[in-house]
């Protein structure tokens, strides 16, 4: 049983999960409530939560599911929209909500990668927010790049590599390959004559030629993020 607000502001998430995928901003919820401050929102967020109404999907910002709809509700109507004559009971959600566009993921973030002369990926303990429609499955990392070699495809200095964790990847594809166990550099990965030949995208740099057992691919390109300051 659900008081007025929390059923308000459960048929509004639903409503804005419909429309467009995305859920709405607690800014949003508090105009469309008419409520004071957005604690108020938290506090009916957190009892619909309980309720097992809504959940939260963790790890990311302002994604909200709708798991049920009220069967009635506790104290007087919401007062119709314009034009609609449907049943509170009778919404249901969607078979498939689509997953809002807006998620954000933390990702790892190891560190800087050469997009030139190769230099070491370090291993840190920072991690960055990524745009969940940016990765695919499987699991993912950040390399801040450091140089020009890749700038013919797209890949400046100081943009975040965001990297697909896999030890394999097809002629053609721009890894992240550890060179002789010490040194990891961002290139397009080619095999050529029984040798790994690894290809800047800059006319200014040569090709890497190495023995296949001197790289090791430790993932490759899945997009990239650019921040403007």
């Amino acid at each position: 049983m659900l008081t007025r607000k929390q059923h308000e502001l459960l048929r509004f998430i639903q409503s804005k999960l419909e429309e467009t995928g995305i859920s709405p901003s607690f800014e949003e919820m508090k105009d469309a409530l008419d409520l004071k401050s957005k604690s108020g929102v938290h506090r009916l967020i957190s009892a619909l939560e309980e309720r097992g109404f809504i959940r939260r999907l963790p790890n990311r910002a302002r994604a909200l599911e709708v798991l049920r709809q009220p069967e009635d509700v506790t104290s007087k109507p919401i007062p119709a929209a314009a034009n609609s004559n449907t049943a509170i009971s009778s919404i249901r959600p969607p078979a498939v909500t689509p997953a809002p566009a807006n998620d954000v993921i933390e990702i790892p973030l190891h560190g800087r990668i050469a997009a030139g002369v190769p230099i070491e990926a370090l291993e840190g303990q920072s991690s960055l927010p990524v745009p969940a429609a940016l990765l695919g499955a499987g699991e993912h990392y950040a390399l801040e790049v450091s140089g020009d070699s890749m700038i013919e495809a797209g890949i400046l200095d100081g943009d975040y590599a965001l990297i697909k964790r896999t030890d394999t990847a097809r002629d053609g594809e721009i890894v992240v390959a550890l060179v002789r166990g010490e040194e990891a550099t961002l290139k397009y990965l080619r095999r050529q004559d029984g040798q790994i030949r690894l290809d800047p995208a800059n006319s200014a740099y040569e090709p890497q030629i190495y023995d296949p057992a001197e790289v090791i691919v430790q993932g490759k390109l899945a997009g990239l993020l650019r921040r403007y300051h």
